[in-house]
């Protein structure tokens, strides 16, 4: 499927650093949306596992990590997202190509020039535009600890260039992405969540 070709169904995806408390948000709208198509990156294919194995490895080549994470966000598409969308079905993801953006982006830096433009670059050919995005804003210190910093993307300082990337992505495109504030009470953000995806599916049907 090119970029820019439409689908009939409508995509929503989760962003936000480790310790945002987005997938804990996603977990409690497969409650609230019983008839949505309801995954995940990276995935639990084998390009997924290559993925998680990478992120395990502390010296792992960061371009050769980007290419592990998009090879599993392409076999994503083609195997989960397009046809639900074609379906017509609600998908909601934990974590999409934004997370690529800015945490690869953040990893690549030093590495290339402009490395968030050039993630974005990669992905532009083939990947579809979620229709809404809800990121979870946290600062970075906040979020490492909430995470554990169990791995080598769990470190403040790391975080904190990821969150950088974020406000980039939410500047560019301030329309899709709906910012949450990760800090309040857990069941506020629930609720929050839960109420600006009701509002975009109705919104989506009339």
């Amino acid at each position: 499927m090119c970029a820019d070709e439409r689908v009939e169904g409508m995509l929503v995806t989760l962003e936000g650093i480790d310790g945002s408390g987005k997938t804990t948000v996603w977990e409690a709208l497969v409650a609230e949306f019983p008839d949505a198509t309801f995954t995940r990156e990276p995935t639990d294919s084998r390009y997924g596992d290559a993925v998680y194995e990478s992120i395990a490895d502390e010296d792992a080549d960061p371009l050769a990590e980007l290419f592990l994470y998009t090879a599993d966000h392409a076999d994503h598409l083609a195997r989960v997202i397009e046809p639900a969308l074609e379906r017509g079905d609600l998908v909601i993801s934990d974590r999409y190509a934004d997370s690529r953006y800015a945490y690869q982006g953040a990893t690549l830096e030093g590495e290339i020039d402009r490395p968030m433009a050039y993630v974005r670059g990669i992905h532009a050919a083939f990947t579809i535009e979620p229709d809404l995005t809800l990121y979870f804003d946290l600062d970075p210190e906040t979020a490492a600890a909430r995470a554990g910093s169990t791995n080598k993307f769990e470190r403040a300082d790391y975080l904190a260039r990821v969150r950088e990337n974020y406000e980039h992505l939410l500047e560019h495109d301030p329309h899709r992405f709906v910012r949450i504030d990760a800090t309040q009470p857990p069941e506020d953000v629930i609720e929050g969540a839960i109420r600006v995806v009701e509002d975009a599916v109705k919104a989506e049907g009339t």
